[in-house]
């Protein structure tokens, strides 16, 4: 609690130059902007065609795709706030932050789920249609979400219980630690994040093992399923920065308190923009099916009618 109080103070007392200042943001936007442009696009894609919303896997494929939007969305915002409106009310905070913890806590669940999936595909092909449906698909995703809503949920609850009435109609720097400061809700998220990051990737490390292993004597569909888990892997690496982000902020406090907040865009940038940025690259662009139609909706777009 010490540590996050004054990261705060820091944060608070070391200001931006006007010009440094404008610079950020106008990355942070360009960056949120251009990202979620893409994602739209994908998202403008797989509507149009039936090929894609009636196959689990792309189902999957997209929701990792809207959770990303959302959360760059709420990244840019809160990014932006925390320089022209510096404190805002608390529950304002609060529904912002509820939805950022959710959809952080949703991206390995659903790496997970897609790793099972290409598992399914290429070591049980003939039960993948039976197991695989686009129903129990959306089940699913009904269930990453109750099971992320839920941990972010408590932390409310518990707020709620403990807090004063007055904190609420307060104004704070927006952060996760200045509207759910009670440590026993860091302790909990802290045994959240282990728990969710040892099952993922256990499944990450099964699932890449069994494909490895019938990919050594199998088709190149399996190859690319083996590169696939992989990818995921990455990507999972990507997302478990934000769940060090804390302690590396209280790490950059002590080496470098006069650049503080220069140290602070670029683990922004590290921990929130670039996993939301590959995304796109790693499923979009590299699935040959999806490619095809994303290059044919890009074309018919750009020429003249």
């Amino acid at each position: 609690m010490n540590a996050s109080s004054a990261n705060i103070t820091v944060v608070l007392q070391y200001r931006d130059s006007l010009t440094k200042a404008v610079i950020k943001n106008v990355i942070v936007v360009v960056l949120g902007i251009s990202i979620n442009y893409i994602n739209a696009g994908l998202i403008h894609t797989f509507c149009k065609h039936q090929l894609f919303y009636m196959n689990p896997r792309y189902v999957l494929f997209i929701h990792l795709v809207v959770n990303d939007m959302v959360q760059m969305t709420l990244t840019v915002i809160l990014f932006v706030i925390s320089y022209i409106i510096r404190q805002i009310n608390v529950p304002i905070c609060c529904i912002l932050i509820l939805f950022a913890l959710s959809t952080t806590e949703n991206t390995p669940l659903n790496l997970a789920c897609m790793a099972v999936e290409c598992y399914i595909a290429i070591c049980v092909p003939l039960r993948h249609g039976q197991i695989c449906t686009v129903n129990r698909t959306l089940m699913l995703i009904g269930s990453i979400w109750a099971t992320s809503m839920f941990s972010a949920l408590a932390d409310l609850f518990i707020t709620l219980a403990t807090e004063p009435l007055d904190f609420f109609y307060s104004q704070v720097f927006c952060q996760t630690q200045t509207v759910f400061p009670n440590p026993i809700i860091i302790k909990k998220r802290e045994i959240t994040y282990a728990v969710f990051l040892v099952l993922v990737w256990i499944t990450i490390f099964y699932t890449y093992f069994n494909i490895l292993f019938t990919a050594q004597t199998a088709s190149k569909d399996a190859k690319k399923a083996r590169n696939t888990i992989i990818l995921h892997g990455f990507q999972l690496l990507l997302c478990m920065t934000t769940y060090v982000a804390p302690q590396l902020s209280t790490v950059l406090l002590q080496w470098f308190p006069k650049n503080y907040t220069d140290s602070l865009f670029s683990v922004h940038l590290i921990v929130q923009v670039l996993p939301r940025a590959i995304s796109p690259i790693i499923y979009g662009v590299r699935d040959n099916t999806f490619r095809k139609y994303l290059k044919r909706y890009l074309l018919c777009k750009m020429s003249p009618q």
